[in-house]
Protein backbone atom coordinates (compact mmCIF):
# COMPACT_ATOMS: atom_id res chain seq x y z
CA UNK A 1 0.00 0.00 0.00
CA UNK A 2 1.23 3.33 -1.09
CA UNK A 3 1.30 6.14 1.69
CA UNK A 4 -2.32 8.22 1.70
CA UNK A 5 -4.11 10.50 3.59
CA UNK A 6 -7.67 10.95 3.47
CA UNK A 7 -9.42 14.19 4.38
CA UNK A 8 -12.11 13.61 6.99
CA UNK A 9 -13.13 17.58 7.46
CA UNK A 10 -11.88 20.99 7.59
CA UNK A 11 -12.08 20.28 3.18
CA UNK A 12 -13.34 22.75 1.78
CA UNK A 13 -14.36 24.71 4.80
CA UNK A 14 -12.43 25.90 7.98
CA UNK A 15 -13.59 23.43 10.65
CA UNK A 16 -13.96 19.89 11.46
CA UNK A 17 -10.17 18.96 11.49
CA UNK A 18 -9.24 15.26 11.15
CA UNK A 19 -7.06 14.10 8.53
CA UNK A 20 -5.96 10.28 8.37
CA UNK A 21 -2.59 9.58 7.11
CA UNK A 22 -1.83 5.57 6.55
CA UNK A 23 1.64 4.52 5.23
CA UNK A 24 0.68 0.60 5.33
CA UNK A 25 2.01 -0.34 8.33
CA UNK A 26 0.73 2.75 10.41
CA UNK A 27 -2.56 4.81 11.07
CA UNK A 28 -2.12 7.96 12.71
CA UNK A 29 -5.25 10.98 12.93
CA UNK A 30 -4.02 14.29 12.17
CA UNK A 31 -6.24 15.98 14.56
CA UNK A 32 -9.78 15.58 15.84
CA UNK A 33 -12.26 18.74 15.62
CA UNK A 34 -15.66 19.71 15.72
CA UNK A 35 -17.70 20.92 12.77
CA UNK A 36 -18.66 24.49 13.89
CA UNK A 37 -21.03 26.75 12.13
CA UNK A 38 -23.79 25.61 9.83
CA UNK A 39 -26.99 23.99 10.68
CA UNK A 40 -25.77 20.21 10.13
CA UNK A 41 -23.16 21.05 12.44
CA UNK A 42 -24.54 18.78 15.35
CA UNK A 43 -25.57 16.23 13.18
CA UNK A 44 -22.21 15.84 11.78
CA UNK A 45 -20.29 15.78 14.98
CA UNK A 46 -22.91 13.17 15.76
CA UNK A 47 -22.06 10.87 12.59
CA UNK A 48 -20.36 7.90 13.21
CA UNK A 49 -16.70 8.22 12.55
CA UNK A 50 -15.90 7.06 8.70
CA UNK A 51 -13.15 4.81 9.86
CA UNK A 52 -13.26 2.88 13.04
CA UNK A 53 -11.34 4.09 15.99
CA UNK A 54 -10.01 1.29 17.45
CA UNK A 55 -7.88 0.74 14.73
CA UNK A 56 -5.63 3.82 14.65
CA UNK A 57 -2.03 3.53 16.05
CA UNK A 58 -1.82 7.25 17.40
CA UNK A 59 -3.28 10.64 17.35
CA UNK A 60 -1.03 13.78 16.70
CA UNK A 61 -2.78 16.94 17.67
CA UNK A 62 -1.63 20.10 15.98
CA UNK A 63 -2.82 22.45 18.64
CA UNK A 64 -5.94 23.01 21.46
CA UNK A 65 -9.16 24.35 19.40
CA UNK A 66 -11.71 22.56 19.52
CA UNK A 67 -12.53 22.88 15.51
CA UNK A 68 -9.23 20.69 15.83
CA UNK A 69 -9.46 18.69 19.34
CA UNK A 70 -12.91 18.68 20.38
CA UNK A 71 -14.09 15.25 19.01
CA UNK A 72 -11.11 13.70 20.58
CA UNK A 73 -13.28 12.27 23.52
CA UNK A 74 -15.66 10.68 21.23
CA UNK A 75 -13.09 8.74 19.62
CA UNK A 76 -11.97 7.50 22.94
CA UNK A 77 -15.49 6.40 23.77
CA UNK A 78 -15.61 4.80 20.29
CA UNK A 79 -12.36 2.56 21.28
CA UNK A 80 -9.42 4.41 20.50
CA UNK A 81 -6.93 3.61 22.70
CA UNK A 82 -3.40 4.88 21.09
CA UNK A 83 -1.29 7.74 21.81
CA UNK A 84 -2.42 11.38 21.60
CA UNK A 85 0.40 13.68 21.00
CA UNK A 86 0.53 16.94 21.35
CA UNK A 87 2.76 19.47 23.03
CA UNK A 88 2.67 20.03 27.18
CA UNK A 89 0.72 23.57 27.21
CA UNK A 90 -1.95 21.93 24.88
CA UNK A 91 -1.92 19.50 26.95
CA UNK A 92 -2.68 21.86 29.91
CA UNK A 93 -5.11 23.54 27.68
CA UNK A 94 -7.16 20.29 26.57
CA UNK A 95 -7.99 19.79 30.58
CA UNK A 96 -9.56 23.28 30.61
CA UNK A 97 -11.79 22.91 27.40
CA UNK A 98 -12.62 19.48 26.84
CA UNK A 99 -13.88 19.79 30.34
CA UNK A 100 -15.72 22.78 29.55
CA UNK A 101 -16.94 20.83 26.82
CA UNK A 102 -17.89 17.72 28.61
CA UNK A 103 -20.36 19.79 30.87
CA UNK A 104 -21.55 22.24 28.80
CA UNK A 105 -23.01 19.38 26.60
CA UNK A 106 -24.24 17.46 29.71
CA UNK A 107 -26.04 20.05 30.81
CA UNK A 108 -27.68 21.04 27.59
CA UNK A 109 -28.99 17.36 27.18
CA UNK A 110 -30.32 17.55 30.65
CA UNK A 111 -32.53 20.50 29.96
CA UNK A 112 -33.00 19.18 26.24
CA UNK A 113 -34.36 15.35 28.23
CA UNK A 114 -36.64 17.68 30.49
CA UNK A 115 -38.22 18.85 27.39
CA UNK A 116 -38.48 15.25 25.71
CA UNK A 117 -39.99 13.35 28.60
CA UNK A 118 -42.84 16.32 28.41
CA UNK A 119 -43.44 14.93 25.13
CA UNK A 120 -42.73 11.24 25.59
CA UNK A 121 -39.65 11.05 23.69
CA UNK A 122 -36.55 9.19 23.66
CA UNK A 123 -33.98 10.56 25.47
CA UNK A 124 -31.14 12.72 24.28
CA UNK A 125 -26.97 11.37 24.77
CA UNK A 126 -24.43 14.21 24.47
CA UNK A 127 -21.95 13.75 22.35
CA UNK A 128 -19.50 12.52 25.22
CA UNK A 129 -19.47 13.12 29.09
CA UNK A 130 -16.41 13.99 31.67
CA UNK A 131 -15.42 10.46 31.94
CA UNK A 132 -14.94 10.12 28.27
CA UNK A 133 -12.97 13.24 28.79
CA UNK A 134 -10.76 12.44 31.61
CA UNK A 135 -9.72 8.40 30.09
CA UNK A 136 -8.75 11.15 26.71
CA UNK A 137 -6.74 13.18 29.19
CA UNK A 138 -5.00 10.16 30.40
CA UNK A 139 -3.78 9.31 26.53
CA UNK A 140 -1.85 11.80 26.38
CA UNK A 141 1.53 12.10 25.03
CA UNK A 142 3.23 15.27 25.77
CA UNK A 143 6.03 16.30 23.58
CA UNK A 144 8.88 19.31 23.21
CA UNK A 145 9.53 21.17 20.33
CA UNK A 146 11.92 20.22 17.27
CA UNK A 147 12.62 16.98 19.17
CA UNK A 148 12.53 13.71 16.83
CA UNK A 149 9.38 10.71 18.31
CA UNK A 150 9.45 7.56 16.84
CA UNK A 151 5.94 6.76 16.25
CA UNK A 152 5.79 3.29 14.62
CA UNK A 153 8.72 1.50 12.90
CA UNK A 154 8.03 3.37 9.95
CA UNK A 155 6.87 7.32 11.03
CA UNK A 156 8.87 10.26 13.73
CA UNK A 157 7.24 12.72 14.53
CA UNK A 158 8.48 16.43 15.34
CA UNK A 159 7.10 19.49 16.34
CA UNK A 160 7.47 23.25 15.25
CA UNK A 161 6.46 26.18 16.79
CA UNK A 162 3.11 27.36 14.67
CA UNK A 163 2.39 30.53 16.63
CA UNK A 164 -0.75 30.18 16.68
CA UNK A 165 -2.08 30.25 20.58
CA UNK A 166 -0.35 28.91 23.76
CA UNK A 167 1.52 25.54 23.24
CA UNK A 168 0.39 25.11 18.76
CA UNK A 169 2.40 23.08 16.58
CA UNK A 170 3.13 22.31 13.19
CA UNK A 171 3.56 18.67 12.65
CA UNK A 172 6.36 16.97 10.57
CA UNK A 173 6.26 13.15 10.12
CA UNK A 174 9.53 11.56 8.47
CA UNK A 175 8.12 8.24 6.77
CA UNK A 176 11.16 5.73 5.90
CA UNK A 177 11.79 2.64 5.52
CA UNK A 178 10.76 -0.08 2.86
CA UNK A 179 12.64 2.07 0.41
CA UNK A 180 10.43 4.95 1.06
CA UNK A 181 11.54 8.46 2.67
CA UNK A 182 9.11 11.32 2.37
CA UNK A 183 8.70 14.22 4.97
CA UNK A 184 4.78 14.97 5.23
CA UNK A 185 4.01 18.67 7.14
CA UNK A 186 0.95 19.33 8.46
CA UNK A 187 0.79 22.99 9.10
CA UNK A 188 -1.77 22.88 11.73
CA UNK A 189 -2.91 26.90 11.93
CA UNK A 190 -0.55 29.13 11.42
CA UNK A 191 -0.09 32.10 13.49
CA UNK A 192 0.18 35.73 12.58
CA UNK A 193 3.55 37.10 12.87
CA UNK A 194 2.57 40.64 13.81
CA UNK A 195 0.40 39.55 17.06
CA UNK A 196 1.52 39.91 20.33
CA UNK A 197 2.55 37.03 23.28
CA UNK A 198 3.43 34.50 19.94
CA UNK A 199 6.48 34.14 18.27
CA UNK A 200 6.99 33.82 14.49
CA UNK A 201 5.64 30.28 12.94
CA UNK A 202 8.90 28.34 12.37
CA UNK A 203 9.62 27.24 9.01
CA UNK A 204 10.39 23.56 8.30
CA UNK A 205 13.64 23.10 6.55
CA UNK A 206 12.21 20.39 3.87
CA UNK A 207 9.16 18.72 2.86
CA UNK A 208 7.74 16.86 -0.04
CA UNK A 209 3.81 17.34 1.03
CA UNK A 210 2.39 20.04 2.88
CA UNK A 211 -1.17 19.88 4.08
CA UNK A 212 -2.11 23.45 4.45
CA UNK A 213 -4.34 25.88 6.24
CA UNK A 214 -5.82 28.68 3.99
CA UNK A 215 -8.28 30.30 5.91
CA UNK A 216 -6.96 33.76 5.27
CA UNK A 217 -5.58 32.77 1.71
CA UNK A 218 -7.53 35.58 -0.15
CA UNK A 219 -6.43 38.40 2.16
CA UNK A 220 -3.83 40.14 3.84
CA UNK A 221 -4.49 41.73 7.88
CA UNK A 222 -4.84 45.25 8.57
CA UNK A 223 -1.45 46.73 10.54
CA UNK A 224 -1.32 45.58 13.93
CA UNK A 225 -0.98 48.72 15.06
CA UNK A 226 -3.24 50.42 12.96
CA UNK A 227 -5.50 48.14 14.66
CA UNK A 228 -4.78 49.14 18.14
CA UNK A 229 -5.54 52.81 17.07
CA UNK A 230 -8.88 51.85 15.67
CA UNK A 231 -9.56 50.08 19.25
CA UNK A 232 -8.89 52.87 21.10
CA UNK A 233 -11.63 55.42 19.02
CA UNK A 234 -13.94 52.82 19.05
CA UNK A 235 -13.16 52.72 22.46
CA UNK A 236 -13.57 56.27 23.25
CA UNK A 237 -16.61 56.73 20.98
CA UNK A 238 -18.38 54.07 22.64
CA UNK A 239 -17.34 55.85 26.18
CA UNK A 240 -18.82 59.15 24.83
CA UNK A 241 -22.44 58.27 24.16
CA UNK A 242 -22.64 56.18 26.93
CA UNK A 243 -22.68 52.67 25.85
CA UNK A 244 -21.18 49.46 26.19
CA UNK A 245 -18.10 47.76 23.85
CA UNK A 246 -19.10 44.04 23.72
CA UNK A 247 -15.95 41.62 22.35
CA UNK A 248 -17.19 38.27 21.80
CA UNK A 249 -13.29 36.49 21.67
CA UNK A 250 -12.11 33.12 21.63
CA UNK A 251 -11.30 31.63 25.35
CA UNK A 252 -7.65 31.03 24.02
CA UNK A 253 -5.82 33.21 22.25
CA UNK A 254 -7.67 36.42 20.92
CA UNK A 255 -8.98 36.66 24.36
CA UNK A 256 -5.21 37.42 25.48
CA UNK A 257 -4.52 39.41 22.73
CA UNK A 258 -7.34 41.68 23.56
CA UNK A 259 -6.32 41.93 27.51
CA UNK A 260 -2.80 42.82 26.72
CA UNK A 261 -3.90 45.61 24.11
CA UNK A 262 -6.10 46.75 26.07
CA UNK A 263 -3.29 46.69 28.90
CA UNK A 264 -1.33 48.75 26.54
CA UNK A 265 -4.04 51.97 26.17
CA UNK A 266 -4.68 52.05 30.14
CA UNK A 267 -0.97 52.39 30.60
CA UNK A 268 -0.98 55.15 28.13
CA UNK A 269 -4.04 57.01 29.78
CA UNK A 270 -5.98 55.66 26.67
CA UNK A 271 -8.89 53.14 28.45
CA UNK A 272 -11.42 55.17 29.32
CA UNK A 273 -13.70 52.57 30.59
CA UNK A 274 -13.38 51.90 34.46
CA UNK A 275 -15.01 48.76 34.20
CA UNK A 276 -13.89 46.00 31.86
CA UNK A 277 -15.05 42.22 32.41
CA UNK A 278 -13.77 38.93 31.26
CA UNK A 279 -16.79 37.13 31.51
CA UNK A 280 -16.04 33.59 30.61
CA UNK A 281 -14.90 31.01 32.91
CA UNK A 282 -13.04 28.86 30.99
CA UNK A 283 -11.17 32.24 29.22
CA UNK A 284 -9.94 33.09 33.22
CA UNK A 285 -8.85 29.94 33.88
CA UNK A 286 -7.04 29.85 30.63
CA UNK A 287 -5.67 33.44 30.91
CA UNK A 288 -4.26 32.61 34.31
CA UNK A 289 -2.50 29.42 32.47
CA UNK A 290 -0.94 32.14 29.77
CA UNK A 291 0.45 34.10 32.85
CA UNK A 292 1.80 30.38 34.14
CA UNK A 293 3.81 30.22 31.14
CA UNK A 294 5.20 33.64 30.86
CA UNK A 295 8.72 31.64 29.86
CA UNK A 296 7.47 30.30 26.46
CA UNK A 297 5.49 33.87 25.59
CA UNK A 298 7.64 36.21 23.04
CA UNK A 299 10.07 37.95 25.88
CA UNK A 300 10.14 41.29 23.38
CA UNK A 301 5.95 41.64 24.02
CA UNK A 302 6.30 40.97 27.59
CA UNK A 303 8.91 43.50 27.77
CA UNK A 304 7.16 45.92 25.52
CA UNK A 305 4.09 45.91 28.37
CA UNK A 306 6.34 45.76 31.54
CA UNK A 307 8.30 48.83 30.20
CA UNK A 308 5.49 50.80 30.74
CA UNK A 309 6.06 51.00 34.38
CA UNK A 310 4.68 48.35 35.89
CA UNK A 311 6.16 44.95 37.03
CA UNK A 312 4.71 42.09 36.21
CA UNK A 313 1.58 41.37 33.25
CA UNK A 314 -0.53 40.40 36.71
CA UNK A 315 -0.11 44.13 37.76
CA UNK A 316 -0.93 45.27 34.12
CA UNK A 317 -3.74 43.44 34.21
CA UNK A 318 -5.57 45.12 37.95
CA UNK A 319 -8.12 46.97 35.79
CA UNK A 320 -9.79 43.54 34.92
CA UNK A 321 -12.82 42.10 36.63
CA UNK A 322 -13.26 38.54 36.44
CA UNK A 323 -16.85 37.55 36.43
CA UNK A 324 -16.94 33.79 37.06
CA UNK A 325 -20.53 32.95 38.58
CA UNK A 326 -24.04 33.10 36.24
CA UNK A 327 -25.11 35.31 38.48
CA UNK A 328 -22.57 37.73 38.15
CA UNK A 329 -22.70 37.70 34.45
CA UNK A 330 -26.36 38.29 34.84
CA UNK A 331 -25.56 41.59 36.91
CA UNK A 332 -23.73 42.95 33.76
CA UNK A 333 -27.09 43.00 32.14
CA UNK A 334 -27.84 46.54 34.44
CA UNK A 335 -24.82 48.47 33.46
CA UNK A 336 -26.28 50.61 30.96
CA UNK A 337 -22.71 52.26 29.64
CA UNK A 338 -19.21 52.46 29.76
CA UNK A 339 -18.10 48.37 30.53
CA UNK A 340 -15.48 46.66 28.13
CA UNK A 341 -17.35 42.96 27.95
CA UNK A 342 -15.00 40.39 27.16
CA UNK A 343 -16.98 36.48 26.25
CA UNK A 344 -17.45 33.86 24.70
CA UNK A 345 -18.03 32.19 21.87
CA UNK A 346 -15.92 33.92 19.38
CA UNK A 347 -18.31 33.31 16.48
CA UNK A 348 -21.16 34.52 18.96
CA UNK A 349 -23.07 31.03 18.31
CA UNK A 350 -23.47 30.37 22.36
CA UNK A 351 -21.97 31.48 25.67
CA UNK A 352 -22.45 34.41 27.67
CA UNK A 353 -21.84 36.92 24.63
CA UNK A 354 -25.78 35.82 23.12
CA UNK A 355 -26.89 37.31 26.32
CA UNK A 356 -25.03 40.85 26.44
CA UNK A 357 -26.57 40.71 22.77
CA UNK A 358 -29.63 40.56 23.68
CA UNK A 359 -29.29 43.48 26.49
CA UNK A 360 -27.18 45.63 24.12
CA UNK A 361 -27.31 44.76 20.85
CA UNK A 362 -30.39 47.00 20.06
CA UNK A 363 -28.54 50.01 21.17
CA UNK A 364 -26.96 52.49 19.03
CA UNK A 365 -24.55 53.57 21.56
CA UNK A 366 -23.20 49.96 21.72
CA UNK A 367 -20.24 49.27 19.69
CA UNK A 368 -19.20 45.55 18.69
CA UNK A 369 -15.78 44.45 18.09
CA UNK A 370 -15.28 41.39 16.02
CA UNK A 371 -11.98 40.10 16.66
CA UNK A 372 -11.40 36.75 15.30
CA UNK A 373 -12.54 34.43 12.34
CA UNK A 374 -16.45 33.66 11.90
CA UNK A 375 -17.27 31.30 10.04
CA UNK A 376 -20.47 30.41 7.76
CA UNK A 377 -24.34 30.69 8.92
CA UNK A 378 -22.54 31.74 12.53
CA UNK A 379 -24.09 34.97 14.13
CA UNK A 380 -21.19 36.30 14.33
CA UNK A 381 -21.02 36.32 10.22
CA UNK A 382 -24.60 37.28 10.12
CA UNK A 383 -23.72 40.36 12.23
CA UNK A 384 -20.49 41.19 9.64
CA UNK A 385 -22.39 40.32 6.58
CA UNK A 386 -24.64 43.74 7.67
CA UNK A 387 -27.89 41.68 9.05
CA UNK A 388 -30.55 44.38 10.34
CA UNK A 389 -32.29 42.27 12.36
CA UNK A 390 -30.72 38.56 14.41
CA UNK A 391 -32.63 36.23 16.42
CA UNK A 392 -31.40 35.18 19.69
CA UNK A 393 -32.58 32.77 22.07
CA UNK A 394 -36.28 33.07 20.56
CA UNK A 395 -35.91 36.85 20.08
CA UNK A 396 -35.83 38.76 17.40
CA UNK A 397 -32.92 41.96 18.09
CA UNK A 398 -32.71 44.87 15.81
CA UNK A 399 -28.92 45.46 15.09
CA UNK A 400 -28.83 48.79 16.05
CA UNK A 401 -24.82 48.94 17.40
CA UNK A 402 -21.81 49.34 15.83
CA UNK A 403 -20.17 46.36 14.19
CA UNK A 404 -16.46 46.30 14.07
CA UNK A 405 -14.20 43.76 12.38
CA UNK A 406 -10.58 44.17 13.68
CA UNK A 407 -8.86 41.89 11.81
CA UNK A 408 -5.36 42.62 13.42
CA UNK A 409 -5.94 40.50 15.89
CA UNK A 410 -6.69 37.74 13.62
CA UNK A 411 -4.15 34.52 15.41
CA UNK A 412 -4.00 33.26 11.65
CA UNK A 413 -1.59 34.16 9.06
CA UNK A 414 -2.36 36.11 6.23
CA UNK A 415 -2.16 35.74 3.03
CA UNK A 416 0.89 37.01 2.20
CA UNK A 417 2.09 35.36 5.65
CA UNK A 418 1.08 32.19 4.22
CA UNK A 419 2.83 32.48 0.98
CA UNK A 420 6.37 33.47 2.58
CA UNK A 421 6.01 30.97 4.89
CA UNK A 422 5.34 28.41 2.30
CA UNK A 423 7.65 29.54 -0.31
CA UNK A 424 10.71 29.35 2.70
CA UNK A 425 10.52 25.39 2.82
CA UNK A 426 12.89 23.75 0.78
CA UNK A 427 12.58 20.60 -1.14
CA UNK A 428 9.52 22.94 -3.78
CA UNK A 429 6.91 20.19 -1.95
CA UNK A 430 3.26 19.52 -2.99
CA UNK A 431 0.54 21.32 -0.96
CA UNK A 432 -3.04 20.11 -0.16
CA UNK A 433 -4.58 23.33 1.08
CA UNK A 434 -7.25 22.53 3.75
CA UNK A 435 -9.02 25.06 6.64
CA UNK A 436 -10.69 27.55 4.23
CA UNK A 437 -13.75 28.34 2.42
CA UNK A 438 -13.64 28.30 -1.26
CA UNK A 439 -12.41 31.41 -2.01
CA UNK A 440 -9.90 31.65 0.27
CA UNK A 441 -8.44 27.73 -1.09
CA UNK A 442 -8.88 29.70 -5.12
CA UNK A 443 -6.87 32.61 -3.74
CA UNK A 444 -4.07 30.83 -2.11
CA UNK A 445 -3.81 27.99 -4.61
CA UNK A 446 -3.03 30.54 -7.10
CA UNK A 447 -0.62 32.39 -5.10
CA UNK A 448 1.37 29.15 -4.20
CA UNK A 449 1.37 28.06 -8.00
CA UNK A 450 2.64 31.19 -8.80
CA UNK A 451 5.04 31.93 -6.14
CA UNK A 452 5.98 28.02 -5.31
CA UNK A 453 5.81 26.16 -9.18
CA UNK A 454 4.53 23.56 -7.63
CA UNK A 455 1.06 20.95 -7.82
CA UNK A 456 -1.72 22.21 -5.43
CA UNK A 457 -4.64 20.06 -4.28
CA UNK A 458 -7.32 21.22 -2.73
CA UNK A 459 -9.47 18.26 -1.49
CA UNK A 460 -13.15 17.39 -0.75
CA UNK A 461 -14.24 15.86 2.07
CA UNK A 462 -13.52 12.14 1.63
CA UNK A 463 -11.24 12.63 -0.94
CA UNK A 464 -8.00 10.10 -0.62
CA UNK A 465 -4.41 11.42 -1.68
CA UNK A 466 -1.43 9.16 -2.74
CA UNK A 467 1.31 10.75 -1.34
Amino acid sequence: MKPQITFYGAAGEVTGSRHLLETGQTRVLLDCGLFQGGRDAEQRNAAAFPFKPAVLDAVILSHAHLDHSGLLPRLVSGGFKGPIYCTRQTQDLLRIMLKDAAFLQERDVQWENKRRQRAGREPAEPLYTMEDVNRTLELCVPLTYRSRHEISGDLRLRYFDAGHILGSGIVELELHGRGEHRRIVFSGDLGNPDTRLMHAPEIPAQADWVIMESTYGDRDHQDLENTKEELAKILARAYAAGGNVLIPAFAVGRTQEVLYHLALLRHEGRLPQQQVFLDSPMAIEVTALYLANLSVLDRADIEQLTNRGVHSIGEALDFLHPTRTTEESMNLNRIQGGAVIIAGSGMCEGGRIRHHFKHNLWRRETEVVIVGFQARETLGRRLIDGAERVTIMGNEIAVKAGIHTLGGYSAHAGRSQLLAWAKAIGGRPRFCLVHGEEKALDALALGLESAVGTQVIQPSIGQKVIL
